[in-house]
């Protein structure tokens, strides 16, 4: 028996063949082709950069059309966010000669050679430069940009101001004169060239700012390149090792009070998201930071900053502009307005404002008898902006309103549709590498996440308002013509309350209103209004319809128009009022039957939000948006947590955020990426017990190879688990040695581990005093995790799939539990799914079950019949206790003692001190060893008090064979009994505190060892748990590269510091940045903004030493193949290749796995009904007729899971599947059918997987889309797909190289049913095999709705 031949394969030409004919046509000398191509925009092919672009570059071939086209495609790779720099690490050498013709080009004139457009895209490529510092080709080259010899391109007088500031850099400064005049002429010009490039091109955007007309007409091509000029600045800005030089140079050019001074800023349409730029570079120049430290400033520094610049320049009026003496006289508060400033600088003249201007340093001098070039109006705007007072950041923090307006919901500068292309820039902060201060950090990710919430919030409205059908009635008001679930017609609005500001606020502290409206819809619904719980959010929206009653409703046409909505404003229920106008509070008791249909809600509004209308009313005259509302709208509750988590974030923002100072800076991007890695941590420990993690002592050696493992005892028979091993430790410093034979002998000491067995002591002659014990053998790598996850510090563990993510958490969990048994762990991950699998595993570790706690509300989908909940845990406690206490009436009663011990817990501890303590210490008294000859066995049986109470114990308890066992055993029951009482001690809480309330309050604070919860709840209760005074001392994050960053950070920061330090001692983050990222519903902020980069993902970025886990055993090595370059070595685990599942063949299918290739069906290939909604009707008829094929044969139906990468698809499969099969008892449903991306975390043995595309690649161009889609099956997969399209996509080719090697035609056995013996890659003569192409003519047919039995089908055609 041999493979069978594979027939070859004949496909049409690609488009890397047809580009291959470009490459011809350039290597055979027509070098106009590029130009070509570049005019022509006739670049289709990703590969376009990689196969000929850059391989071929040269300053010989170096042009304006090849300097573009490489511009454009590293542009595009980064819109479509794809690896980029990939190439030119491998062939760094021109890229210097490159990048001078970049800084070269972005200088040129605009009506020169380079056109206005192109130099906006060359912008954006510099920018992605800047962005991409971690690469070390590219930092090399923007050093030379941005570094203190930059600063020659100040004025005289500003830089020596500047060196004056800080002195220690005019030391480096005369240092780095001294080097440039050792430089040839030419290398110096090179030099100064750079260094002067931000400065020149600063002049240059100015220059192009000053062009702009303020009425007549102007070309978007300049309003663009303006826009991106000022992306480019704000993200200078935003990273400190930019900064710290290049603010400087900003503040010097001016160029804010340029900018703001503008026509464009003026021109309401065109400007509008330049000036949102604008506002964004202002906060960045002005914030709250320490340029050359780096630390971040306090509002008393801030303050001081701002009184030096006021008074020096009262100090520069008072000696030499006498008409300023007032001003020089004043109190800084009283001419620190911007009112005051224009009051005293308006009056003088242009030279005079120009001199104040250069006594500052920020002018050049005036000479004598000449006029200023400036305008008044740009002079005295640059000493007010100046000059003026500023609201502290904080301040206007804690002033923004939390819930979204109509004003920032439909703004698409703001929150662009969810068909942001990724073309145009925005006014969005970046999640980057690196942040300024752990402020910049909360604010960027409040901002995002609040506008995230935002876009959710708007499709929420725009589904229920347009539901509602609002048209405008014969009298000019509001009908609705139909209805809507979630939203309901206001009857009537009061605001009953407005409390007074608390003091130094000028907002109230409370507002309170009642929203009145009429139930009168089906009961599910109802239930659904009258089960607003407190604190959930709703929305009161204002509409004013100008369409006639009938009028339809067009989805494509903007939506405000059509339904007249004027206001959006949030509110936060507070509770339902019953007949007595009183809140109803939730609680256990039962709610009260209401009369009729009219419901009215308390609602607390947003103190800001309702004073700024409040003033806008009052000072502007606008109507009260208060007695306008007409229609209330709530959302789904796991939606609709977004205030929850907004408040959270501000809430640290205005708390000393205290983050364990090892962490600190490896947060924010900074320093030493590993210098919180468990080798450099001042307190690493020596010795580890590793309890139950070691199978044998052989397993141990193969843990650490490399290393020379010596056991404390030489017995074979005594080497046996558990161990506690002792590491050498070296201290951080190190001493310099200059004896290479000492050098040795430390090099042989690091590496020698001291293996100590160890018994665990006797627990109680019940079975169930057996310590449960791991049966994992771990590999080494795992090992290294778990040693990693066990030092303090912070350890990150890379887990490709199958490789035993969750067995190691859960191993590390346990073995911080025994050795440091006062310590709390607090769990965290993304989903409930994975917190209960981590659950169930830890439960079947020798863990103390009263120890584990679970929060939140996924406990119910725990395989489980105990409940982990606090009132769980709080029934537990109390049941527990109740055995207990019957326990120590049997105690009680076995040793004759009168009373009743077993009244309460108090009882119990006096009966234990006094009764059982006693008898046992007279007993050790008899039996202890004395003198030299040991006791009679016999004794140690003979006196045991406790004979009685084991009496249902197995028995004979004592064996008689040795003293030193009976002993033992003794003393295991003792401790057995010991224990009884210890928890009793603990349970005793339970009874002085009588609500439940208070008892899980007590769990959660004092008896939970390991606590776990989900990301959202741990920022939802944050404010709840530091109240309660929660502590905990390690966190575990599973699922680690799914979670938002911000949802990572917040878990941090649950606990108050003590003595001013968190006491955190270890972060443990699991997680796989190669699969997919936390989800983001709106494009532009998971491509603009970066919101989709995982806290865990940038610190591998950054450089984070990780542990990256290599043997997986889920997948057939074949199907490993497929996914297992994108890691690091990942291999197989032994049973892959030994397990009969993974060695026998898929029955009725010649290949483990297959690419099959669909052509248009029908004449058509992919369809979109709706945009983004992607169909493929070929692809789903082809993988649901494989499906039935499947189950025909004999495939149990959930064994199979039918994956796509659209929803479209999964809807036209699961009507297909409804259609043909769904109902056949002898077929049935798939396991699943969704989409690649809702699969992440699961696994199926057999995977079908529709593409669906077939004009564009698509986000599989994803790779880390492509590692889930490849990893989910286990034995078998087949893709069905458009070949000539996905084939072609680079990104793709690892894994597409080895799907095409095999036939694109699905090969069949129809007559081999399920299971089979065969194995894989063999083929028995007694089998036929056919191509499916046959198949899906027939199964064209079936599309058809022809009732053909599919069955016989396969038959008569084999």
């Amino acid at each position: 028996m041999a493979a069978p031949a594979q027939p070859k394969k004949i496909v049409a030409p690609t488009v890397s063949q047809i580009n291959a004919e470009f490459v011809t046509q350039v290597s055979s000398g027509e070098s106009g082709v590029i130009e070509d191509i570049y005019e022509k925009e006739i670049v289709k092919s990703s590969q376009y950069l990689e196969n000929y672009l850059w391989m071929n570059y040269s300053p010989e071939v170096s042009s304006k059309a090849y300097l573009m086209s490489i511009c454009c495609m590293v542009n595009e790779k980064f819109r479509e966010n794809v690896p980029a720099w990939e190439i030119f690490k491998k062939k760094p050498d021109h890229f210097p000669f490159f990048f001078k013709h970049i800084l070269k080009a972005a200088l040129a004139e605009t009506d020169g050679e380079f056109s206005l457009h192109e130099q906006t895209v060359l912008l954006l490529f510099l920018d992605h430069c800047f962005n991409s510092l971690e690469v070390d080709l590219i930092r090399s080259q923007v050093q030379q940009l941005i570094s203190l010899p930059m600063w020659m391109g100040l004025q005289p007088a500003r830089l020596e101001l500047e060196l004056k500031k800080t002195p220690k850099l005019r030391k480096f400064w005369n240092l780095i004169k001294k080097n440039d005049e050792k430089m040839d002429p030419e290398a110096r010009e090179q030099a100064y060239q750079e260094r002067r490039f931000l400065s020149q091109l600063i002049q240059k955007f100015i220059s192009v700012l000053k062009s702009v007309p303020l009425s007549e007409p102007v070309t978007m091509d300049k309003v663009h390149y303006c826009e991106r000029f000022i992306e480019l600045m704000i993200d200078l800005e935003a990273l400190l090792p930019t900064r710290r030089w290049f603010n400087t140079i900003l503040d010097d050019s001016h160029l804010l009070v340029h900018c703001y001074l503008s026509n464009l800023v003026r021109r309401e349409e065109d400007g509008h998201l330049f000036s949102q730029l604008l506002d964004m570079l202002k906060f960045y120049t002005g914030f709250e930071i320490n340029d050359q430290t780096g630390n971040a400033l306090t509002e008393n520094e801030m303050t001081t900053i701002h009184y030096d610049r006021i008074t020096s320049l009262q100090r520069a009026a008072f000696a030499h502009f006498p008409e300023l003496y007032d001003f020089a006289l004043s109190n800084v508060a009283e001419v620190d307005t911007r009112e005051s400033l224009v009051k005293f600088f308006g009056p003088l003249s242009s030279n005079t404002l120009h001199q104040v201007a250069s006594y500052l340093c920020l002018l050049p001098t005036l000479p004598k008898n000449e006029d200023t070039t400036f305008d008044k109006e740009f002079l005295l705007e640059l000493l007010v902006s100046r000059h003026e007072r500023r609201i502290s950041q904080i301040q206007q923090l804690n002033q923004m309103p939390l819930y979204p307006t109509e004003k920032i919901i439909w703004d698409e500068n703001i929150v662009p549709t969810e068909y942001y292309s990724g073309e145009g820039c925005l006014a969005l902060p970046k999640l980057n590498l690196q942040f300024l201060t752990l402020h910049d950090y909360l604010l960027r990710n409040f901002n995002l996440f609040r506008l995230e919430s935002t876009y959710e919030i708007r499709q929420d409205i725009e589904d229920s308002v347009s539901r509602m059908k609002p048209w405008q009635s014969e009298y000019g008001g509001v009908v609705f013509g139909g209805w809507a679930r979630m939203a309901q017609p206001i009857v009537a609005f009061t605001v009953v309350e407005v409390a007074k500001p608390n003091i130094g606020e000028n907002w109230p502290t409370r507002v309170r209103a009642d929203v009145t409206i009429n139930l009168n819809v089906r009961d599910h619904i109802k239930d659904e209004w009258e089960g607003l719980r407190k604190h959930d959010v709703c929305f009161l929206i204002t509409v004013r319809p100008t369409k006639p009653y009938g009028t339809k409703f067009d989805r494509r046409r903007p939506f405000i128009e059509q339904v007249g909505l004027v206001y959006v404003r949030g509110c936060e229920i507070q509770g339902m009022l019953d007949d007595k106008g009183r809140v109803i509070e939730d609680g256990p008791e039962p709610r009260p039957n209401l009369r009729g249909e009219s419901r009215t809600f308390r609602v607390f509004l947003d103190p800001n939000q309702y004073q700024q209308d409040m003033t806008n009313t009052i000072q502007n005259g606008a109507e009260d948006v208060y007695e306008t509302f007409n229609i209330i709208m709530r959302r789904k509750p796991k939606e609709n947590n977004f205030k929850a988590v907004l408040e959270t974030i501000r809430n640290l923002m205005n708390t000393d955020c205290v983050v364990p100072d090892w962490l600190h800076d490896i947060i924010l991007g900074y320093g030493d990426p590993s210098s919180a890695h468990y080798s450099k941590m001042p307190n690493q420990i020596a010795t580890l017990d590793f309890n139950d993690t070691f199978l044998s002592i052989e397993h141990l050696k193969a843990s650490f190879p490399g290393h020379n493992v010596k056991v404390t005892v030489e017995d074979p028979a005594l080497q046996i688990p558990p161990f506690r091993i002792t590491f050498p430790v070296r201290s951080g410093k190190g001493k310099k040695r200059k004896d290479a034979d000492v050098e040795d002998e430390d090099t042989e000491e690091a590496k020698t581990l001291t293996v100590e067995p160890h018994v665990i002591p006797n627990r109680g002659p019940y079975p169930y005093n057996q310590p449960k014990r791991n049966t994992i053998q771990f590999t080494h790598t795992q090992i290294e995790a778990i040693r990693a996850g066990m030092q303090p510090g912070l350890t990150m563990v890379v887990g490709p799939p199958g490789t035993g993510k969750t067995d190691v958490a859960v191993q590390i969990i346990s073995n911080i539990y025994h050795n440091f048994p006062e310590q709390r762990t607090l769990i965290v991950t993304h989903s409930n799914q994975a917190l209960n699998q981590l659950f169930e595993k830890i439960m079947a570790l020798d863990i103390d079950e009263r120890h584990l706690l679970r929060l939140g509300h996924g406990e119910e989908e725990l395989e489980t019949e105990k409940d982990f909940s606090r009132y769980g845990r709080v029934n537990y406690v109390l049941a527990r206790r109740i055995e207990l206490l019957e326990e120590v009436k049997r105690l009680q009663k076995s040793l004759g003692v009168p009373g009743d011990a077993s009244y309460t817990c108090e009882t119990a501890g006096y009966f234990f001190l006094y009764q059982v303590m006693s008898r046992w210490e007279e007993y050790i008294s008899k039996v202890k060893n004395k003198g030299s000859t040991l006791p009679d066995v016999t004794e140690v049986s003979t006196f045991f008090p406790f004979h009685e109470y084991f009496a249902n114990a197995p028995q004979p308890i004592f064996k008689g064979r040795s003293y030193e066992e009976d002993m033992e055993i003794a003393e295991g029951c003792f401790r057995h009994i010991k224990k009884i009482f210890t928890q009793l001690e603990e349970f005793r809480a339970s009874e002085l505190l009588r609500s439940g309330l208070d008892r899980s309050k007590y769990l959660l604070v004092k008896e939970a060892k390991i606590i776990a919860m989900t990301c959202t709840h741990a920022a939802l209760k944050r404010h709840d748990l530091v109240k309660l005074g929660f502590k905990y001392d390690n966190i575990l994050m599973e699922e680690a590269a799914q979670i938002l960053e911000i949802e990572t950070f917040i878990p941090l920061l649950l606990q108050n510091p003590q003595d001013g330090f968190s006491r955190l001692k270890r972060w443990i983050m699991i997680g796989d940045h190669h699969q997919l990222p936390p989800v983001i519903k709106n494009m532009a902020f998971q491509k603009y903004s970066n919101m989709e980069q995982s806290l865990f993902t940038r610190f591998v970025r950054v450089g984070v030493p990780t542990v990256d886990l290599d043997a997986q055993g889920r997948a057939r090595a074949s199907l490993c193949n497929l996914y297992n370059w994108r890691y690091k070595n990942l291999g197989n685990l032994p049973h892959v290749q030994l397990l009969p599942e993974f060695s026998t063949a898929n029955a009725g299918l010649l290949y483990d796995f297959q690419l099959i290739n669909v052509e248009d069906f029908q004449g058509v290939g992919e369809s979109e009904p709706n945009p983004y909604f992607y169909q493929n009707l070929g692809e789903a008829e082809y993988v649901v007729a494989l499906f039935m094929y499947m189950c025909l044969l004999g495939y149990p139906a959930d064994k199979i899971s039918i994956l796509t990468t659209y929803n479209g698809q999964k809807h036209l499969i699961r009507d297909i599947i409804n259609r043909r099969c769904g109902n056949n008892p002898l077929i049935g449903r798939p396991n699943k059918v969704t989409t690649v991306d809702r699969f992440q975390g699961q696994q199926n043995d057999y995977i079908l997987l529709s593409l669906v595309r077939t004009r564009a690649v698509g986000h599989l161009r994803d790779v880390r889309r492509l590692v889930v889609a490849m990893s989910r099956a286990r034995l078998g997969l087949y893709i069905f797909a458009r070949v000539s399209l996905f084939q072609n996509c680079f990104e793709l080719t690892p894994a597409f190289s080895q799907l095409t090697a095999r036939p694109l035609h699905l090969h069949i056995i129809p007559t081999e049913p399920f299971p089979t013996a065969r194995k894989v890659g063999l083929l028995s003569s007694f089998y036929k095999t056919a191509f499916l192409r046959i198949f899906f003519k027939f199964s064209s047919g079936f599309c058809s709705f022809q009732h053909t039995n599919l069955t016989h089908i396969l038959l008569t055609f084999c």
